[in-house]
């Protein structure tokens, strides 16, 4: 039996209309809930999707004003969100969709059990360039914390560069971002933005999933975190990003 608070947000996702905040259904602090609830809605897409990695969600100051929340969260990524290779990306399915840049880890190793720093930098194959596409299920975006990580940290699709950079050639927390819409930028960034470093917001992460019971993999992909401000995606834009050391992602969103 599905549960309210699901089902608001499978009802705004099947019908293409946000919804009110499930807050009231689950509580607006209730981190446990509002995990159990993205759960829920896991095991419901994994019918027809399967899982290729995590989201770290608000981990940039800017962001978190944006939105007004506190505290980073996180969600699971299906291969289904994987848009790097359409051209363009279709915009019918999404609510009120905006973009931002990010570093993308790509990881070579397991994250179970006990862990330290070093493991998790030991862990990380690769790196690119990404750009994720987020969107919520609530109406105006009117979030709390609860309600983004019930709606699966507000995610929706994401694109990855071509480049693979490893660790030792560039350093996450040192990357400068440049993130333009149609030739004008509209965003700047550092990986310092990112709960300091990325890295740091990959380990938050990698604690965070183990202790809920799912661990990340060799294998997937991890977007660590806005590096700046997002911005509001538009029919027709090209979107493209660029982060030194890691090289430029671009997409570009087709018409209504």
């Amino acid at each position: 039996m599905t549960t309210p608070a699901a089902q608001r947000l499978l009802d705004a996702a099947r019908n293409r209309t946000p919804c009110a905040p499930v807050r009231d259904l689950i509580g607006s602090g209730d981190i446990a809930a509002a995990y159990a609830v993205q759960k829920e809605l896991t095991d419901l897409r994994l019918r027809t999707a399967r899982v290729v990695g995590h989201k770290i969600g608000l981990t940039s100051p800017a962001v978190q004003k944006q939105l007004g929340v506190d505290q980073p969260d996180f969600g699971v990524l299906f291969d289904d969100m994987d848009v790097s290779a359409l051209d363009p990306v279709p915009v019918a399915g999404l609510l009120q969709p905006r973009i931002e840049a990010e570093i993308a880890f790509l990881l070579r190793a397991d994250l179970d059990g006990d862990f330290t720093p070093a493991d998790v930098r030991q862990a990380v194959g690769t790196m690119a360039p990404a750009l994720e596409i987020v969107d919520s299920r609530i109406a105006g975006w009117d979030i709390t914390i609860a309600d983004t990580i019930a709606d699966n940290a507000s995610s929706a699709l994401f694109v990855l560069g071509a480049e693979r950079v490893r660790l030792d050639q560039q350093a996450p927390v040192d990357v400068q971002m440049e993130m333009s819409v149609d030739g004008a930028v509209v965003s700047k960034g550092s990986g310092a933005a990112c709960l300091g470093d990325p890295l740091a917001a990959l380990a938050w992460l990698a604690t965070a999933a183990r202790d809920l019971g799912d661990p990340l993999r060799a294998g997937q992909v991890v977007l660590s975190g806005a590096l700046g401000p997002m911005v509001p995606v538009v029919p027709g834009m090209r979107v493209t990003a660029t982060l030194t050391g890691l090289g430029t992602v671009s997409t570009r969103f087709g018409e209504v």
